[in-house]
């Protein structure tokens, strides 16, 4: 089942704040975009790299939460290897993320970042830890809807 549409209904938090648009969400692949903008740009006019691990999290988050939530677990990021290959001033990018491994523990997910003309521009990967419902997080008890 493809969530992108009830994501993109309700945008919010970082994602919204980025301009991140979700293509395409499945638990066996997240596609996400945003058009490059001043807001992602860093002193010498490209893309941040900060921008970069973040799309590059968000994808691999979003496709793990979606395999969790399915099994009555949650998420959590707990490492993001995020490598920069291509600087990029302007356009699309796209970032595509495709499971490595789903445990019962943990998964990891892997993801490609594309500029327009289909040009690899970072590359990541996240490993997340997967939540039992009850669990404590930041203060708070995980919950499963």
């Amino acid at each position: 089942m493809d969530a992108s549409e009830a994501m993109n209904a309700t945008p919010s938090g970082f994602d919204a704040a980025m301009g991140f648009r979700t293509v395409r969400a499945t638990r066996d692949e997240v596609v996400l975009e945003y058009v490059v903008d001043e807001r992602h740009l860093q002193a010498y006019g490209i893309v941040h790299g900060g921008v970069h691990c973040a799309a590059v999290e968000g994808a691999c988050s979003t496709g793990a939460g979606l395999d969790a939530l399915a099994h009555g677990r949650a998420v959590v990021g707990v490492e993001n290897h995020t490598s920069f290959i291509r600087a990029v001033r302007a356009g699309r990018v796209r970032v595509t993320a495709t499971p490595i491994t789903r445990g019962r523990r943990s998964q990891v997910w892997e993801a490609t970042a594309r500029n327009d003309a289909g040009e690899i521009i970072a590359t990541g990967r996240v490993r997340l830890l997967c939540l039992e419902p009850g669990s404590a997080l930041a203060g708070e008890t995980v919950a499963t809807k």
